[in-house]
């Protein structure tokens, strides 16, 4: 697919827009072609779950090695805890800023506004109570908590044994010895897979575009609009500002190191399957150390939601003016307040912000069949939130490692 000399990020860009092509091509021509239907989309829909799988094998023992090795790597308990105390700050505070982005697009674009929403179904959610989401968290079978992929109840587990592993001394080390050859081992994993990324993006994308095409996307083309300019607002107006201002690099330095992960977060839509690469690129491009990235990033994954955040704005609005319901000012704050908090929850898998989408629509008492004007149309929104989400992390982690007095590479 591509010269040997020619960067893996020029590979995977090659994949991207041939996958486009191949998809909007033969799209129209699927369902009454049965050499298309039969055997060659089923293909590429495997090639495209294989890549997607092997990123998903590595997942537990990545983030569980590399939160210990992390954690005890800063050494200092309290130190850890500022730094958790800023990565958790950091976040909260930028899914408030992308939702109040999303709110302002959807008042000013107004894509719900003459939308035809015959059909509509849906099925209503409630949001865990605040208190059942913090319980969530501590697991009472880490074995169970890694089978089911529980990213937050992991998290939590592999700091407990972190600087638990502090306090052990000289065993305690040797133990931290182990996972950071897990970890070392897991980080050469990644970079193989990796080398399978091109074909792996080349099969998804073709395999999406060739299902929605360009024909689905005009009818709800200005919710499309809004969520996108709003991601792309949010990326370069609040994360270069943060890395210009903390970080004292240029944006350009900065979306360069990251691009890989951005890209394969849009493909995947998957903000833990990407976590493998995200981790690589920030410790390699932007010179963030491994005891950082390790604890910044997997949490990022797991609460950080950013793009999904924005498009909950975007929706909700949407689903209001579709409806013919006025949101008041205070409605719109409840919207900030519960997409912010539900984000904290929220898994870092694809799909998973139309049923934080429901959490939403639920507390402010939308009507909960606007899930089904959304969902026809998830996928394409999916892949840009998801993308804005890992931009995010790597924004976060960079600047809580300058805040640390962390020379960032030039």
């Amino acid at each position: 697919m591509a010269s040997k000399g020619m960067s893996l990020l020029w590979k995977i860009s090659i994949g991207f827009v041939l996958g486009i092509v191949l998809g909007f091509a033969v799209g129209p021509m699927v369902s009454d072609n049965v050499v298309l239907s039969g055997y060659v989309m089923p293909f590429l829909n495997v090639v495209g779950n294989i890549f997607l799988t092997l990123l998903k094998m590595i997942i537990v023992p990545l983030v569980f090695s590399s939160i210990v090795v992390g954690a005890a790597s800063i050494g200092d308990p309290k130190a850890l805890g500022r730094i958790g105390i800023k990565t958790l700050v950091l976040y909260l505070l930028t899914t408030a800023v992308a939702i109040v982005i999303g709110l302002v697009l959807g008042n000013v674009i107004q894509p719900g506004v003459g939308m035809n929403i015959a059909g509509a179904v849906g099925e209503a959610r409630a949001a865990k109570p605040l208190l059942d989401v913090m319980l969530d968290i501590f697991p009472a079978n880490p074995l169970d908590s890694m089978i089911k992929a529980n990213m937050l109840q992991i998290i939590v587990f592999a700091l407990f044994v972190g600087v638990a592993a502090i306090f052990a001394g000289e065993k305690g080390k040797r133990l931290v010895g182990a996972f950071e050859a897990l970890a070392e081992v897991m980080y050469s994993m990644t970079h193989m897979i990796m080398n399978l990324a091109p074909y792996g993006v080349f099969a998804l994308i073709a395999v999406t575009a060739s299902k929605y095409g360009v024909a689905i996307l005009a009818p709800f083309a200005k919710v499309i609009a809004a969520v996108y300019i709003g991601c792309v607002i949010h990326a370069v107006v609040v994360y270069s500002g943060m890395i210009v201002v903390f970080c004292r690099r240029s944006p350009l330095w900065y979306f360069r190191g990251i691009q890989e992960a951005s890209i394969t977060a849009f493909v995947t839509r998957s903000s833990s399957a990407t976590l493998p690469i995200t981790i690589a690129n920030v410790q390699e491009n932007l010179g963030v150390s491994e005891g950082i990235s390790s604890f910044v990033l997997p949490l990022g994954a797991t609460i950080n939601m950013d793009g999904t955040a924005l498009y909950q704005g975007v929706c909700a609005l949407f689903v209001a003016q579709a409806f013919g319901v006025e949101l008041s000012m205070s409605a719109q704050i409840s919207i900030i307040v519960t997409a912010t908090l539900a984000s904290i929850g929220t898994a870092g898998v694809p799909g998973a912000g139309l049923i934080m989408l429901t959490m939403v629509l639920t507390s402010t008492g939308l009507p909960i069949e606007g899930i089904g004007l959304v969902a026809g149309i998830d996928a394409v929104l999916d892949a840009m939130r998801t993308c804005i989400n890992v931009t995010g992390d790597t924004a976060v982690c960079a600047v809580v490692a300058a805040s640390e007095g962390e020379k960032l590479k030039a």
